[in-house]
């Protein structure tokens, strides 16, 4: 027998399934409460009782794409068999790759939620602290958050040009993976001793 708590906790995890579903096909205007609940196959008025608000949902969303990315980078940065510019270019395609896969998912990761922000800041803040760590690790504690703040904007920059179809081989002579290769590169070659 099923007991409440689970099975409220599958009415959420179908509704936040729902929801990033909807927000994968059409972006935040596709995701409404009475349509996710329509897709999770759950009565009308069960997104209410889960989630306050659209942006609630939404927010739950991002926070869990950036538990998500906490979760991989830190599992890259406790790797012993990766030396820091390989997991520094694995943490970065990683982002690069939600952009591409995930446009409107990676939209919503970079936008300060207009409900209740403090859970997805603190599962950005922890993605942040691993990455910043695997920066560290070249260029050292007192350099990592200048250096580490370039490459999260250079990849940034990196997926929306290349989803807005702006970065292209023909137009720049680059690819993203190139512009990759040269800012790990670039990172490096301030590797301290």
């Amino acid at each position: 027998m099923v007991s409440r708590v689970e099975s409220a906790a599958g009415t959420r995890r179908a509704l936040l399934d729902a929801a990033a579903t909807l927000l994968g096909e059409g972006g935040v205007e596709a995701v409404t409460l009475r349509e996710v609940g329509a897709r999770a196959g759950v009565s009308r008025g069960a997104p209410y009782r889960h989630f306050a608000d659209k942006e609630s949902l939404l927010t739950a969303i991002a926070t869990e794409a950036w538990d998500r990315v906490g979760d991989e980078v830190s599992v890259l940065r406790a790797s012993s068999e990766l030396s820091a510019p390989e997991k520094l270019r694995t943490a970065l395609t990683g982002l690069i790759a939600i952009g591409r896969q995930q446009p409107h998912l990676f939209r919503l990761m970079f936008t300060q939620p207009s409900g209740d922000p403090s859970a997805v800041v603190r599962a950005a803040g922890r993605s942040q602290d691993e990455f910043l760590a695997i920066v560290a690790e070249l260029v050292g504690e007192k350099d990592a958050r200048r250096y580490g703040a370039l490459l999260m904007t250079s990849a940034h920059g990196v997926a929306g040009m290349e989803v807005s179809g702006h970065l292209t081989q023909e137009k720049w002579g680059t690819t993203a993976e190139q512009i990759v290769e040269m800012l790990v590169g670039m990172v490096a070659a301030q590797s301290v001793p």
